[in-house]
């Protein structure tokens, strides 16, 4: 599989009895670990560090609920990644598309519960890391809303938008770790949300792949989604994108551009191009494009009040691993701009897997060994044998009550012939 990180493994036993009892997870190599150092996906990284002295919250939650750590996988260089190929490591298998990249930055992680590894594990998401790996490698996804779990023993990419969140087989054992992990919700509404259809989002995905585009649109009305909302029309997509990457340049020079300048560690080829931005940014716009950012938060604030929007999560279905550079200079383009509506919102999104979603419940040793067996096989990006997602994106804090939706939208599919 290669998605654990190199070396002994990082084994932990649970702290408690809890409601995640006989549960194992995995942890993306971003998080503490006690008595662990934290690599970061990359070697100079790994070796500036001393052995995390606690765990990071999150992972101390986890084992007071029962759960069992069973070690820490790999990440795309300091998380600055969508692809989930890292230089020093390699790239993470792909377990049921195995000539396709899993998707980064938290690759590893997503790859450990595709193939049965592991039952859930965490990631990190600042602008798509757990969206799109849940989506390429068929799993359910949850982006929280930015602030409800605590980043304390988190590596820091960019802080205002970097969340901690988490990838399950299972819309139900998605919503269970929810419940360890997440603050209550006193206030949540028993009214069920209104459903909307992101308009540019759909036709994105059908500039880039009609059929899938027209069944992921089947597959949204099915579950209610019948309206559809032109949500750039205030502010076109370009906007979003070109605030998105600003406010993230400016956080990474923030956050490590002392230690790269210091250091001068060895990025990988693809990495080291990426963290030359923070030399470029034109730091006379950010406060420009900081105030934007809170301009587009409160209109997607106003509109979520009594909504929920649906899109797809990603642009493309699977980006092979030999996809050339234009491929994924599109790609880029095309998935921040999709993703920087939760990222600068701050809000929750989840991914749900629509195709052959039972299946990945019962991935185990054998479907790994299957699927490296058939790498070769013919399942190109775009076909229906690939995978296929849709997400929800909900308001700021309704984080248990998206799970609640997406648990019963995925029995509402289930049950619904495929169109």
């Amino acid at each position: 599989m290669n998605a654990f990180v190199p070396g002994d493994a990082t084994r932990v036993a649970p702290l408690a009895r809890g409601p995640l009892d006989g549960l194992r997870f995995a942890v993306k190599d971003l998080i503490d670990v006690a008595g662990v150092r934290t690599g970061g996906g990359n070697p100079d990284w790994l070796a500036a560090q001393t052995p995390a002295r606690a765990h990071a919250p999150c992972v101390t939650a986890l084992l007071r609920a029962g759960a069992a750590l069973e070690g820490k996988t790999i990440t795309d260089e300091l998380a600055y990644s969508l692809e989930g190929a890292n230089h020093h490591h390699g790239t993470p298998l792909n377990p049921r598309w195995p000539h396709a990249l899993p998707g980064g930055s938290s690759s590893g992680s997503a790859s450990a519960v595709a193939a049965g590894a592991v039952d859930f594990a965490l990631g990190t998401d600042t602008g798509g890391s757990v969206r799109v790996p849940a989506a390429f490698c068929g799993l359910f996804g949850m982006r929280p809303t930015h602030g409800a779990i605590a980043l304390d023993g988190v590596v820091p990419f960019a802080p205002s938008l970097d969340t901690v969140g988490w990838f399950a087989r299972s819309a139900a054992l998605l919503a269970s770790v929810g419940d360890v992990l997440l603050p209550a919700d006193p206030t949540a509404s028993a009214r069920s949300p209104a459903l909307l259809r992101v308009e540019e989002a759909f036709a994105l995905r059908a500039r880039n792949e009609p059929g899938d585009a027209a069944r992921l649109d089947a597959r949204a009305r099915a579950i209610g989604a019948l309206d559809a909302l032109p949500l750039f029309a205030r502010h076109p997509a370009d906007a979003w994108l070109a605030c998105y990457q600003a406010v993230q340049d400016a956080e990474i020079d923030a956050s490590l551009g002392a230690w790269i300048r210091a250091t001068q560690p060895r990025f990988g080829p693809s990495m080291a191009p990426r963290f030359a931005r923070i030399d470029l940014y034109d730091r006379e716009r950010v406060p420009h494009w900081r105030a934007l950012r809170t301009t587009l938060a409160a209109y997607l604030d106003a509109l979520l009040r009594d909504t929920v929007l649906v899109m797809p999560t990603t642009p493309c279905a699977l980006l092979a691993k030999d996809a050339s550079g234009e491929t994924l200079a599109r790609f880029y383009d095309d998935a921040l701009t999709l993703n920087a509506i939760a990222s600068l919102g701050g809000l929750p999104q989840i991914t749900l897997p629509l195709v052959n979603a039972d299946a990945n419940a019962d991935a185990n040793a054998d479907t790994v060994a299957n699927a490296a067996a058939n790498a070769n096989a013919n399942t190109g990006a775009g076909r229906h044998d690939g995978p296929l997602a849709l997400s929800l994106i909900g308001a700021r804090g309704t984080d248990r009550a998206l799970l609640r939706l997406a648990r019963t939208l995925v029995t509402k599919l289930e049950n619904k012939p495929e169109s």
